[in-house]
């Protein structure tokens, strides 16, 4: 498998994968992939298969300006028949790579149900900053608010 960045071609198959992880909350469409994939400053990889299948993907944007920059994860995703092979950390790498080029706090939501995702965010340097109340209003699922400050920018995960 390889890790590779994302354009505007991988739209179709990151909705494929949205719409089987968040079936119940709302998932994006091809269309709202396009705008992520074609934004100046958002960062999407992905990981591929040698035949080309998409695996998983994560996106991140920049926000601010060049030494007081921030970031906030968009979606990540990996197909269920791919999960518990560390898919995930090898996205997290690279958006942590990614935030690390003008390092800044990195932000990002998660049900409060997914035990998985929240402690892969953990062991990232991610901390519980607050709770959003029917965050997902599809399923009206509960969010954390979750952040990785600046200074863990430099620790390895």
């Amino acid at each position: 498998m390889d890790l590779v960045r994302l354009g505007p071609s991988a739209a179709a198959a990151c909705a494929d994968i949205e719409a089987e992880l968040f079936a119940g909350d709302d998932p994006w469409s091809q269309g709202a992939f396009v705008a992520e994939l074609s934004a100046p400053n958002n960062f999407y990889v992905g990981v591929v298969k040698r035949e080309g299948e998409l695996c998983g993907y994560g996106g991140i944007t920049k926000l601010g300006s060049a030494g007081a920059a921030e970031y906030e994860i968009h979606t990540i995703g990996v197909a269920s028949k791919w999960q518990g092979r560390g898919l995930g950390a090898q996205l997290m790498d690279a958006l942590m790579a990614a935030a690390g080029e003008d390092p800044g706090p990195v932000f990002l939501e998660v049900r409060t149900d997914n035990a998985p995702a929240i402690a892969l965010y953990e062991k990232y340097g991610f901390e519980r900053m607050g709770l959003r109340k029917n965050y997902y209003p599809a399923s009206g699922a509960d969010a954390y608010t979750m952040c990785r400050p600046a200074s863990a920018c430099n620790d390895s995960a």
